[in-house]
């Protein structure tokens, strides 16, 4: 038939890798695909309604249709806030006083004197 598409499922954890080629039909939409693909009995910790897929590496919605070749990917949630981690850590290396107080880089150190020959 050519009103059917090949296309990948992936989802990982730290312990398992799952990449699911399936063929699906032309017009499928990424959450089709994803159900098509029985992802989630092999990871049943998939919580689909609530969680982020993507396309190529690119954030969609699940209503976002597939193309051929298209690799459909489901995305974990983050454990912890990039942003807030690089805060905690600028704010103590501040405090240990490995960086500027008010840059927030590091140190300026003691500039040497420059002395003037006799």
């Amino acid at each position: 038939m050519d009103n059917l598409i090949n296309v990948e499922v992936a989802y990982a954890t730290p312990e398992k890798q799952s990449l699911i080629e399936l063929t699906v039909p032309a017009g499928s939409t990424a959450e089709q695909a994803i159900v098509a693909s029985g992802v989630m009995d092999i990871h049943p910790e998939i919580n689909l309604p609530d969680a982020k897929v993507g396309i190529w590496n690119r954030v969609c919605k699940p209503s976002a249709e597939v193309q051929e070749g298209d690799r459909i990917e489901v995305y974990r949630p983050l454990i912890a806030d990039p942003k807030e981690v690089r805060k905690r850590r600028a704010e103590k290396a501040i405090q240990e006083g490995r960086a500027d107080k008010v840059t927030g880089g590091r140190p300026n150190q003691p500039k040497a004197s420059a002395q003037k020959p006799s």
